[in-house]
């Protein structure tokens, strides 16, 4: 059987700890282990490999997670941009023995009953053996509204329901038969694929097609790290978009549900991620995703969730979710969570970074933390991670100053290619050719200052990269 890991989704119910450069799937909220990290834990063992479907910067932060799990031998498939879950999961299983098993999971789930999880796939590789579509079922413990609702007989599906308001939903509750439609499935990649040719043809077509396209095909992979393939960006963008529930689950006669009582949480909001903290005395409880070790003061306050890395004081405030990261914070009532993505919504319309990316980004080579932007000027501080190297690059709107704290970074400057050691510095004027690169056996850190009328991220040409960027 094959783990099928879909990557796809920023979080922005999760925003600001969520952002698209660092989905909540990859940030570290449990024991320092990321929700990613938990769903390669949790299906390792069932599964004879796994088969990781992402975007092309979530694939280095995948590599750098599985690196820290000791975990190497993975497939690849990299989508220049999403489509949804139907050609996510095709294109993977176009690259399968149609006979193969696989076990599709979203990698943003929280999974704690592990005994019972593996009993409740069990029971579905077996029914995906006896050609049928897979799909679990969690048992509801409230009137949800915020999910999906499968109606069953037993096994057997009776209909899918679209997320129902609170009157409706209590009433599925009370039926008994419904479940929360947890986005996990099980199938044959052939049964599933011949079910998409039938009920989603235009999918199906641009999918193949994509796929027969794609680099990285049983005949021509190439990938020095693991096995991968890259999705053309035009191919990906011909795929009509839409989810493996209209495209195909909704309209197959051959669907089986699997009732998974699993400790079962999408880590959705603020408030599914408070459930599942330790509190206080006082119902309060505190996150640190930087695994930082604080003790908040709390006069008179009650039920409230903080996240921050720094010392938060509450005074006679309650039921309050309270997020505090380098340049942003919020603040909501709880339950209110649903709205956080209309605040996400107004940044993306004045044009702000804060959805995208935090002060302290990783790239493929190492990572950078932004310590302080003003019109005229930036300062950085870089890491790069020891036989890394960025692209060769050039700017149009600024100069760079390189100041080394540790490590010895390689520096090529136009022509000249020389090493900087602790303490020492090189200066990049505007337009001339550059890269750094560490060759050494511990990272390079340096701290860069950038002077121009213009600094943003975007004022970069590669004339050469080691991760196939083309911006």
């Amino acid at each position: 059987m094959t783990n099928i890991i879909l990557c796809g989704g920023s979080g922005t119910r999760l925003w600001p700890i969520s952002r698209t450069l660092m989905p909540k799937q990859f940030v570290k909220l449990f024991d320092n282990k990321s929700l990613f990290q938990l769903t390669v834990e949790r299906n390792h063992t069932l599964c004879d490999k796994q088969y990781i479907v992402s975007n092309t910067e979530q694939y280095f932060l995948a590599l750098d997670q599985l690196e820290e799990m000791q975990l190497k031998r993975n497939y690849f498939l990299l989508e220049p941009v999403g489509r949804n879950t139907a050609p996510a999961i095709a294109l993977a299983c176009l690259d399968m023995d149609p006979e193969e098993i696989v076990m599709v999971s979203p990698s943003d789930h929280l999974i704690k009953n592990k005994e019972a999880y593996n009993k409740v796939v069990g029971k579905a590789k077996l029914l995906a053996a006896n050609d049928y579509l897979v799909t679990f079922g969690i048992t509801p413990k409230f009137a949800e509204t915020g999910f999906g609702y499968i109606e069953a007989d037993r096994e057997d599906v009776k209909a899918f329901h679209e997320k129902p308001d609170a009157v409706t939903a209590q009433s599925y509750v009370d039926a008994g038969n419904y479940y929360w439609n947890s986005g996990m499935f099980c199938f044959k990649a052939g049964l599933f694929l011949e079910e998409l040719k039938t009920h989603s043809i235009e999918i199906y077509e641009a999918a193949l097609t994509a796929y027969e396209n794609a680099k990285g095909t049983e005949m021509n992979r190439t990938s020095s790290y693991d096995d991968m393939i890259r999705i053309a960006h035009q191919d990906m963008a011909n795929i009509p978009e839409d989810s493996i529930d209209y495209a195909v689950m909704e309209k197959s006669k051959r669907v089986k549900v699997v009732a998974a009582d699993i400790d079962w949480s999408d880590m959705g909001s603020f408030d599914a991620l408070y459930e599942e903290l330790e509190a206080d005395s006082d119902g309060n409880k505190a996150l640190s995703v930087s695994n930082v070790t604080i003790e908040n003061i709390s006069n008179n306050s009650h039920n409230n969730l903080v996240i921050s890395d720094k010392l938060v004081t509450t005074i006679d405030v309650d039921d309050l979710i309270i997020v505090d990261t380098a340049d942003a914070l919020l603040i909501s009532k709880k339950g209110s969570g649903q709205k956080i993505k209309d605040a996400v919504k107004v940044l993306k319309e004045r044009e702000s970074v804060l959805p995208n990316i935090h002060l302290t980004a990783h790239r493929p080579w190492g990572s950078y933390t932004v310590l302080e932007d003003t019109p005229g000027y930036k300062i950085k501080r870089i890491e790069v991670k020891p036989g890394k190297r960025l692209s060769l690059q050039k700017h149009f709107h600024r100069n760079e100053h390189w100041i080394v704290v540790s490590g010895t970074a390689t520096v090529t400057v136009g022509e000249t290619v020389r090493l900087v050691r602790p303490n020492e510095s090189t200066y990049i004027t505007m337009g001339e050719v550059h890269r750094l690169e560490n060759e050494g056996k511990i990272p390079v850190v340096l701290i860069e200052a950038q002077v121009g009328e213009y600094t943003g991220e975007d004022d970069i040409v590669r004339i050469e990269d080691d991760f196939q960027r083309t911006n």
